[in-house]
């Protein structure tokens, strides 16, 4: 692949504010740069303000542009990438479920897990409210970037919100999928091969990798290394060098990581800790 030229400049910044607990933030622009399929621990909410972006859901394709706000509700899985040659540029939140659950108790009916039904909706006042939320925590104005992100979430939950439905006793395929998954977990370092983890299980490779994706929407190595990046998130959040986070999640080296980071976080793993440090680095130069 070439140098991106400068019609093509991408740039992102993925970061928190100290005085917004509870939230992730990403600002980006991204041409080439394609997300893989992976799930989020929280929730994600987001705006696009130029381009279009290609999301691919469980239940098909969404394409976002400009006006519209993608929900996703947590451990569901997605992928996205540029739905058009100059790629996409948005405005992301990805708030805990604690949170969110919070903000449903305090205003809404809504009593449950909350979540959404819809994954896009045309709405460009909320949408205006993303961008809001970014722009205040920038300028380090924590009081209305706070103000904006309880209105943006408070809005969404009252037009498009609803509780998320109760899970039903799990099938035997279910079963084994979740007792694979917390294998994996607790290997993640040294993981069994599908083979072998399909003997402890009693089953099949073939019936375990039908199981797993039908429980997870993904098979067990794409959901392995979205699960690998999750704890390197967590490890580099409190400090832990990128070239450590790699070996204990099970990455041969820290190129691995970088790779597989910087595709399903949208930036680098030194740049993400360097943010969590309270230093603004980039993968580009992110306009004012």
């Amino acid at each position: 692949m070439g140098r991106l030229t400068e019609h093509e400049h991408e740039w992102a910044r993925h970061w928190q504010h100290e005085e917004l607990p509870g939230l992730d933030l990403l600002r980006a622009r991204y041409v080439r740069h394609t997300f893989p399929r992976h799930s989020h621990e929280g929730f994600t909410f987001g705006a696009v303000t130029g381009g279009l972006e290609d999301v691919s859901m469980p239940d098909g394709l969404v394409r976002a542009g400009p006006g519209t706000v993608v929900m996703i509700n947590p451990e569901v899985p997605h992928s996205a990438r540029a739905g058009v040659p100059e790629g996409w540029t948005y405005s992301t939140l990805y708030p805990s479920v604690e949170l969110v659950s919070d903000i449903a108790a305090a205003v809404t009916p809504i009593r449950g897990t909350p979540g959404f039904a819809e994954t896009i909706v045309k709405d460009p006042e909320t949408a205006q409210l993303i961008r809001g939320v970014h722009q205040a925590a920038e300028q380090g104005n924590a009081l209305a970037a706070d103000s904006l992100l309880r209105m943006a979430v408070a809005r969404l939950l009252g037009r498009y919100g609803r509780a998320l439905p109760s899970r039903t006793p799990a099938a035997s395929g279910a079963r084994t999928a979740a007792v694979a998954r917390q294998l994996l977990e607790e290997r993640m370092a040294e993981p069994p091969s599908l083979e072998r983890l399909a003997q402890e299980l009693g089953t099949s490779p073939f019936a375990l990798l039908r199981a797993f994706k039908a429980e997870y929407g993904m098979p067990p190595h794409t959901w392995l290394t979205d699960a690998r990046v999750r704890r390197a998130r967590h490890l580099l959040d409190v400090g832990t060098a990128p070239a450590e986070a790699a070996v204990a999640v099970g990455f041969t080296d820290q190129p691995h990581l970088n790779r597989h980071f910087t595709r399903i976080v949208g930036v680098p793993p030194g740049a993400y800790r360097k943010e969590r440090a309270r230093t603004y680095k980039t993968i580009g130069e992110s306009p004012d």
